[in-house]
């Protein structure tokens, strides 16, 4: 079992003795917190409230020693919610801010959580090292190449622990077949395909502009996308269908699949790229970003595929997403739900043992959030199941794939200048910042 396996089955509740499948409520907080002094006290404020925010603070507020005092949202009807909860969960109602800014200024923060849209990412983080807080950041790092890299060396001048929101980092099926693919008994791995069918997924209705909702501050939403009348098809949960703040289900589902793939492999950059897809479900709705795309990427030694589409479940291998690692003794398939091996046959025998289903233990999500307190506590930034240039790395890699897909071309990598050697697509790795915000310097 290797170290990593080992520390997820220690998780941070077990240490204290506790199991919690679920939030505190107050009263359970303060039973089961009183043996807990205040210098072990880890206190949260919360970026971007409504979606994943609130999902990573709900499963931070499982660990017993985690507070969340600090709220800060552009919607007042999300903070008021949100407030509630914590309310709720912990007897107090914490601090309430329309401007992040403002929320960093707090003394008593020791964490920032980042659950806002993708083009906030940057600016959210590189603000909060600032101000001298560790940061939980949610996936893609960022929206785009550029970002993303100053990012890491944000991460590196500050010195603080920034875990990456690809939690799938901290589940035991993916831990189990990173390890059999690097046994090498699938034989040479010559093809990865990586995929997210999403049958769930509607079109996303054509809208007229309408008014900004009462309690919105719609500007500080955009903050560095281009200005743009509010439409509420742009605003919280479709935004990842616009190109202005998202990439879409390349980098929305591409980091979590596209992340394990290349630690297994063993690699960080492609060689080229090349994409192909559009809008084929639905042409005339009202997204940006294709809900049908393939994409190729070349490796030393091996290809990986990544597709996807939305408005059907029919992915490879009857699972709607997951990563195949397809070798010359076998085929390995991992997703949420588990793995399996599957064997080739030499004659009538295969050439080696199938491994029927294995269903992950605990939940990898709680993993992810233990994992991250205890590297805070421990101020050991290599112990974290997903630090920031492990996120760089998945979220560069999907950029990529949508970098390829706006030239139509296929595009070629050189890891030593870390640039494509095609103008256009170099364009496409600059961050474009707009109403007053700049990037950020280093």
């Amino acid at each position: 079992m290797n170290a990593r396996r080992k520390f997820l089955q220690k998780s941070l509740l077990a240490t204290a003795g506790l199991s919690m499948p679920s939030i505190l409520t107050a009263e359970e907080f303060f039973r089961n917190t009183s043996r807990i002094s205040p210098n072990d006290q880890i206190n949260i404020g919360l970026i971007g409230c409504k979606g994943m925010g609130w999902s990573n603070m709900s499963a931070l507020l499982k660990i017993p020693e985690v507070n969340c005092i600090a709220l800060a949202d552009i919607d007042s009807s999300v903070l008021d919610q949100r407030a509630d909860d914590v309310v709720k969960a912990r007897g107090k109602k914490p601090a309430i801010y329309k401007d992040y800014r403002k929320m960093l200024e707090n003394k008593d923060i020791d964490v920032v959580v980042i659950g806002t849209p993708d083009h906030w990412h940057c600016l959210n983080l590189v603000d909060s090292l600032d101000a001298g807080k560790h940061a939980y950041v949610e996936k893609p790092l960022a929206n785009s190449i550029e970002e993303c890299r100053i990012m890491v060396d944000a991460t590196k001048k500050y010195g603080k622990m920034v875990q990456v929101g690809q939690w799938q980092r901290s589940g035991s099926q993916y831990s189990d077949a990173i390890d059999f693919v690097k046994s090498g008994q699938l034989g040479n791995i010559r093809l990865v395909k990586c995929w997210a069918y999403q049958g769930w997924m509607n079109p996303v209705p054509v809208k007229n502009n309408s008014p900004v909702p009462n309690g919105v501050d719609y500007d500080m939403w955009l903050g560095p996308a281009p200005k743009k009348p509010f439409n509420e098809n742009r605003f919280h949960f479709n935004f990842r269908w616009f190109w202005d703040y998202a990439g879409g289900l390349m980098t929305d589902w591409g980091v979590h699949e596209i992340d394990i793939a290349l630690y297994a492999m063993g690699v960080k950059a492609p060689k080229s790229v090349m994409a192909s897809g559009g809008k084929l479900a639905y042409p005339d709705d009202a997204s940006e970003t294709p809900d049908t795309l393939q994409t190729v990427y070349e490796y030393d030694g091996f290809n990986m595929l990544w597709e996807h589409a939305t408005g059907i479940d029919g992915g490879n291998y009857g699972y709607s997403e997951g990563i195949a690692f397809i070798g010359n003794n076998a085929t390995l398939v991992v997703n949420r739900g588990g793995w399996e091996v599957i064997s080739e046959k030499q004659g009538d025998k295969p050439k080696i043992e199938a491994v029927s289903r294995v269903r992950p233990q605990g939940n990898a999500m709680d993993n992810h959030m233990s994992n991250f307190i205890q590297a805070i506590k421990n101020n050991d930034a290599n112990s974290l199941n997903c630090g920031v240039e492990t996120g760089s790395v998945a979220a560069i890699n999907a950029h990529m794939g949508n970098i390829a897909y706006k030239t139509g071309e296929k595009i070629y990598w050189d890891e030593q200048k870390g640039l494509f050697t095609n103008k256009e697509a170099n364009k496409l790795i600059k961050a474009q910042y707009h109403n007053g915000w700049k990037l950020p310097k280093i």
